[in-house]
């Protein structure tokens, strides 16, 4: 049976792929701040700003890394230099969340799994760094999973844009800004079956459609029941630009895709009340 370590389980994200893998394999986690994660004898408190990984590695010894941490720059960098060398020892698999970012730098057209990165952005920069890490290891060892924004029914960016919308103050939308999106569910169910079918390489993870962000947000509020919330338009530019990342080469099954108009309904599903 594959073990699992779920770096940043806590987190919104990394809660929802402990719940979804914890079932099927042995999932251990991490977490920092959150104490109500102390009680459970597979989560290990972690400061990765002061702390290395190694304990947590000798005691799990996984087959599988999920990293989904978050926190000091500098830190993450370490840290992945880190969980490169244990792979490198070791029989290990990385699955390393990236981000949409690595293409900022990229703004006329939806970006594929093996197309340059290059982002004008910190943290795309960030997430270029780390990935290029783990691009020197062999495919059979790593998992680049590169998202879109992600929403789901208790996602932070649900829950600001509900707060915003009950304070009465206006939400930034952006109507040159066209993207793709996924929930925190679908995620689970698709780093699960790559986990299964032992699946390496990048992967691009999100709505296999388009949105511009200020229709997708307008829609969201709507199904939310809101019916006059205040808006924000924010232009970066005179023309559409793209920030989306989208399959071509490492497709998955039609029941593991997406598409925008779901992720707004398991967005709001258990929301409304």
């Amino acid at each position: 049976m594959a073990r699992i370590l779920i770096l940043g389980g806590s987190g919104f994200i990394g809660n929802v792929l402990y719940k979804e893998l914890c079932s099927y394999f042995d999932t251990y986690a991490t977490y920092f701040t959150n104490k109500s994660f102390s009680e459970n004898q597979h989560f290990f408190n972690f400061d990765f700003e002061r702390e290395g990984l190694e304990n947590i590695l000798k005691e799990v010894k996984p087959t599988h890394i999920i990293s989904c941490i978050r926190g000091n720059f500098e830190g993450q960098i370490e840290l992945h230099h880190e969980i490169a060398s244990y792979i490198h020892k070791r029989r290990c698999k990385i699955i390393f969340l990236s981000s949409a970012n690595v293409f900022d730098a990229f703004s006329n057209y939806p970006s594929y799994e093996y197309d340059k990165t290059l982002s004008e952005s910190i943290y795309g920069k960030l997430k270029i760094k780390i990935e290029n890490t783990f691009l020197n290891l062999s495919t059979s060892n790593y998992v680049i999973a590169r998202l879109p924004m992600v929403f789901g029914y208790n996602s932070p960016r649900i829950r600001e844009l509900k707060d915003h919308i009950k304070r009465k103050e206006a939400y930034e939308i952006f109507p040159n800004l066209v993207m793709n999106v996924t929930t925190a569910d679908k995620l689970a169910q698709q780093l699960h079956y790559i986990i299964n079918r032992n699946k390496g390489g990048i992967f691009h993870l999100g709505s296999h459609d388009l949105i511009h962000h200020d229709e997708f947000i307008k829609d969201i509020a709507k199904s939310l029941g809101y019916e006059r919330p205040l808006f924000k338009n924010v232009y970066t530019s005179n023309f559409d630009r793209f920030l989306a990342v989208l399959p071509k080469y490492n497709i998955l099954p039609k029941h593991l895709r997406i598409e925008s108009h779901e992720v707004i309904e398991h967005s709001c599903a258990r929301l409304k009340k």
